[in-house]
């Protein structure tokens, strides 16, 4: 099966050959990433204090630097002032931007949606008013969309848009709230209430009826601006409408896919600054005579932290290769531009949440573990632990909470199957039927990855049989039943990651790269396929009764059971010691 259908990795595992992984990477992409990554380290970490005392003077030059190095360019076609890079390009200078938190915030709206919604919705000649000028970092661009009372609950808003009296304005009154790059934009797309829905429109910053709020007072990415947008009888021209009028809903939804893809892969790239700065700390801090890189449980750490990016890293780049299949062919000067990027964009909901999902969760989990290895100083502003904790900790908000993210994962697969496009309904009724009898022993191969194979095809097989039971006890009531649909959500992306995991190190076969992609992906397959089982378990006990329950988890505990943990403690040492040798993230 090839990986190029959104949510195929539901129903079969993809040929090898079909999915991207980080080591094929082409040098002029390693070209645009050392220039992100040498721009973040030379130019923007040696003042991260002042960023972060909101020195937006500096934050605006720094940003018109990135400008000027092209790295603002990657998405937007030539025929706008961009470069129309490839996904895998711009995925790479995402990811080495995040350095630093408040930066990273001001960079990534501008080059996801702060500019997206122009670029796959806008109108030829508004494309050519705002497009070159947010590419070159002249213009900074903002997204406005959540309100006091409309949050997760996107399209409960308030703010309303509806034509002047002349018909020559839109009049949008209302308010925005949390609006990234508030203090300093100069273009924003804006989502109002018109007569019969949602529409979009593009602000520019010297819009009359328009003010903006004081800063909000964060807890972390402080060097970012976050203010309230406020309208009053704000009047915008006509032609600024974005999109079809009352279609605005599907601007927001489908961009909103593209933000959580590169908060995910953001969140990766901040991962990776972090975990050298724990290994640098534990190589230097002497407790009991030797530096705390030598214990057991600090080594462990690490390891677990090299895993979780790893895993992440295989993700957010076979994401890209979906992406860059899709996206990257479209002619951005065809008359059917915005309707084919819709549906392509739509088509990959699910990886897009996931990787944002798993990314934002991964991240914290190594900024929390990076304070604790700096013990009592993790907890002090003279050290970075501190801030990477407090930024990091944005990420399971920003995009659609985690939460949210989870219901839209089982909804987005379900409206799949709905619709015909993948046969779940199908396959989950075969695997309920199939799993009482098979035998995962007899099906196991030889080879270095038999094992995690195997693994791989048991979880989807339970994730199959876990979905048949709720469906059928619950049918359209499914969508009330929050807690079973957060379990459900957790097995998808646990599926998708381990499966990733295994492609990426059968790639590896044989390469210099093999011994420790093998260990890897033992690793990450050994944490997720438990983490699957556990929660199966969990929904089986709700989802089924008596005798169907006892058949259940019977089942489920035999497609589980086969199985034999790697030892952990000897893998984690191996991984540990190379991170403490190289001094970085080196895989």
């Amino acid at each position: 099966m090839k990986d190029t259908d959104g949510g195929a990795f539901l129903i079969g595992t993809a040929d090898a050959d079909s999915v991207f992984i980080a080591e094929e990477f082409n040098e002029e992409q390693k070209l645009f990433a050392q220039s992100a990554e040498d721009f973040i380290r030379q130019r923007v970490m040696p003042v991260a204090d002042k960023l972060e005392a909101k020195d937006y003077d500096l934050h605006l030059k720094l940003f018109r630097e990135l400008g000027e190095l092209d790295l603002l360019k990657g998405d937007i076609p030539e025929i706008y002032g961009g470069l129309n890079l490839d996904k895998i390009s711009t995925a790479l200078i995402n990811e080495k931007l995040a350095g630093n938190g408040s930066f990273a915030t001001t960079v990534a709206d501008q080059t996801g949606i702060g500019s997206l919604p122009i670029l796959y919705f806008g109108t030829e000649e508004q494309k050519k008013k705002y497009l070159p000028k947010l590419a070159s970092g002249e213009h900074v661009g903002a997204y406005a969309l959540t309100e006091t009372e409309s949050g997760s609950d996107a399209m409960s808003l308030k703010t309303t848009a509806k034509p002047s009296d002349d018909g020559k304005y839109w009049v949008l009154n209302g308010s925005k709230q949390f609006i990234t790059n508030a203090a300093f934009f100069d273009v924003m797309t804006v989502y109002a209430r018109t007569e019969n829905g949602i529409s979009a429109f593009i602000v520019e910053k010297d819009a009359p009826g328009m003010s903006i709020g004081q800063e909000e007072h964060k807890m972390g990415i402080r060097g970012s601006s976050t203010c309230s947008i406020f309208f009053d009888d704000c009047r915008i021209p006509k032609e600024n409408l974005l999109g079809e009028k009352d279609k605005g809903h599907l601007i927001a939804f489908n961009i909103l896919n593209i933000g959580r893809y590169k908060l995910g892969v953001a969140s990766l790239g901040a991962a990776k600054y972090i975990i050298e700065e724990a290994i640098k700390y534990a190589k230097e801090r002497v407790q009991f005579g030797q530096p705390i890189a030598n214990f057991g449980m600090i080594k462990e750490k690490l390891a677990d932290m090299a895993i979780g990016i790893w895993s992440l890293e295989g993700m957010a780049y076979r994401n890209a290769g979906l992406l860059e299949n899709a996206l990257h062919p479209l002619d951005p000067e065809s008359p059917d531009f915005s309707k084919n990027a819709l549906k392509q964009i739509a088509g990959y909901a699910v990886e897009c949440s996931i990787t944002k999902v798993y990314g934002s969760e991964i991240l914290w989990g190594i900024a929390d573990e990076t304070v604790q290895i700096f013990g009592g100083y993790g907890f002090v502003e003279d050290y970075p632990a501190e801030r990477f904790l407090r930024d990091s900790r944005i990420n399971r908000i920003f995009e659609g909470t985690n939460e949210i993210n989870r219901l839209l994962i089982p909804a987005m697969i379900m409206k799949k199957a709905m619709k015909g496009e993948l046969p779940l309904i199908e396959e989950a009724a075969k695997i309920s039927n199939e799993i009482v009898s098979i035998m995962p022993r007899t099906l196991l191969e030889e080879g270095d990855l038999a094992v995690e194979k195997l693994a791989v095809d048991m979880s989807r097989k339970i994730m199959l049989a876990v979905l048949g039971l709720v469906v059928k006890k619950y049918g359209e009531k499914l969508k009330d039943e929050e807690e079973l649909l957060g379990r459900l959500a957790d097995i998808v992306i646990a599926l998708y990651t381990a499966e990733t995991a295994v492609i990426r190190a059968q790639k590896l076969a044989g390469s210099k790269k093999a011994d420790w992609a093998l260990i890897l992906a033992q690793l990450s397959v050994a944490e997720l396929f438990s983490t699957i089982y556990k929660k199966a378990q969990e929904i089986a006990a709700v989802a089924a009764a008596g005798d169907m329950q006892k058949i259940t988890v019977s089942a489920f505990r035999k497609l589980y059971r086969w199985y034999q943990l790697p030892d952990l403690v000897s893998l984690k040492r191996k991984i540990a010691d190379e991170l403490i040798k190289q001094s970085k993230y080196c895989f």
